[in-house]
């Protein structure tokens, strides 16, 4: 066991490169080159071992679609979608979403918000409303090409896509994944720290971990929670004015520990328009939540015992098994739960080799025996076959 506070280290300081959205008004194609720009003189900075791979993951990118009926009626194309990823994450997240897109006809753009992508100190300065200016940038870009504007969010990218959609009358539709429409009221607090943390730095942060990740962020301020909880409250005052009449697919774990779930599932209760569907990974496939009409919910079971796979996670909607950086046979391990008052278990949590289970960060899990927080969706083919019935239903 080790309980001490691990010290801080250059990356938990600000860049100055990347706490506020630079793009507006530049094409994404140049919005794109001057965020790669950017990410390259962070990680430069940082000397970052292999600096190629990290800014291609955490780059801004677009796609364009390949196959289909994909010709706009007054613009290029008829259909494009905006990519955002969630908080601590990057781009990378969404990369497969991506290629399912492209491949069904959409035109393509994903962002970077403020604050990510470099190091985890940026966070210290960005706010939720520079993250909203990079959905509203991406939006408007968006616009310009395609008939129709679909916005898809993963975690905090799905607040932020609902937060748009509620004051852009062009959002035709809406794609979340663990999308984190609810957090724990004890975020309320997390800037209480300004009092004392002139004093100790350590105390702006909710943990400090060793950021072996290099697309997600391993240590996280409380400032970044603080505006989380903001982006949130913000949004829910609009959800109490304004019903989500447009299409909704959404994808979640009943045994998220980072978004409320029962958020979601108000949320998907509310969703009046007949296309809307919601995906829930479940332990339990025979207690459907109540609210939601048959028609419009497909339960998963996420209990996969060939693979050591106890439950789905917040973490593992969005990346197929196959991915080499988070899936099956990754060279990542999520084990910063156990980082640094147990280490033992950390370093059997990091073990590629061990006999590790699976699954979200729940009590009832890390009781099972050393857990790995889920970073796949063993079911990945199936979600893309509900997306595709789902975009197969709309207008």
């Amino acid at each position: 066991m080790n309980t001490s506070t691990p010290s801080l280290e250059a990356r938990h300081q600000p860049s100055g490169l990347n706490s506020e959205f630079k793009g507006s008004g530049l094409a994404f194609a140049d919005y794109v080159a001057r965020t790669r720009d950017m990410l390259n003189k962070a990680h430069s900075k940082l000397g970052a071992a292999d600096l190629k791979k990290i800014v291609d993951g955490n780059t801004p990118f677009e796609l364009k679609p390949t196959t289909g009926d994909f010709a706009g009626r007054k613009k290029t194309f008829r259909r494009g979608v905006l990519l955002t990823h969630g908080l601590t994450d990057s781009p990378y997240f969404m990369r497969y979403l991506a290629e399912f897109f492209q491949a069904n006809g959409f035109r393509i753009m994903a962002i970077l918000l403020p604050g990510h992508g470099t190091q985890p100190g940026d966070l210290l300065d960005a706010t939720w409303r520079e993250w909203a200016k990079a959905v509203a940038y991406g939006t408007d870009r968006l616009a310009e090409e395609a008939d129709e504007v679909y916005l898809a969010g993963f975690s905090a990218g799905g607040a932020l896509s609902v937060y748009q959609s509620l004051r852009d009358d062009r959002v035709c539709g809406l794609f979340l994944f663990s999308p984190a429409l609810e957090i724990t009221p004890r975020a309320a607090w997390a800037n209480l720290h300004r009092l004392y943390s002139w004093l100790i730095p350590s105390a702006k942060w909710v943990c400090i971990s060793p950021d072996k990740d290099i697309y997600k962020y391993e240590s996280f301020p409380k400032h970044a929670a603080a505006q989380m909880y903001a982006l949130t409250k913000e949004l829910n005052r609009l959800l109490q004015k304004h019903e989500t009449g447009i299409p909704v697919f959404a994808a979640a774990s009943q045994d998220d520990t980072t978004a409320n779930t029962p958020a979601t599932l108000g949320f998907m209760a509310h969703a009046r328009h007949s296309s809307s569907r919601l995906l829930l990974y479940t332990t339990d496939t025979g207690k459907p939540p109540p609210g939601i009409p048959a028609e419009k919910l497909e339960l998963v079971n996420s209990v996969v015992p060939e693979q050591k796979i106890l439950s789905s996670a917040h973490t593992s909607i969005v990346l197929p098994p196959d991915d080499p950086h988070y899936g099956a046979a990754r060279d990542y391990s999520n084990c910063t739960h156990y980082y640094p008052d147990d280490m033992e278990r950390y370093d059997a949590c990091n073990n590629r080799h061990g006999e590790i289970l699976q699954g979200e960060v729940t009590e009832a899990n890390l009781k099972a025996g050393t857990l790995r927080r889920l970073m796949y969706n063993p079911n990945f083919a199936a979600l893309k076959v509900s997306m595709k019935r789902f975009i197969d239903s709309l207008p």
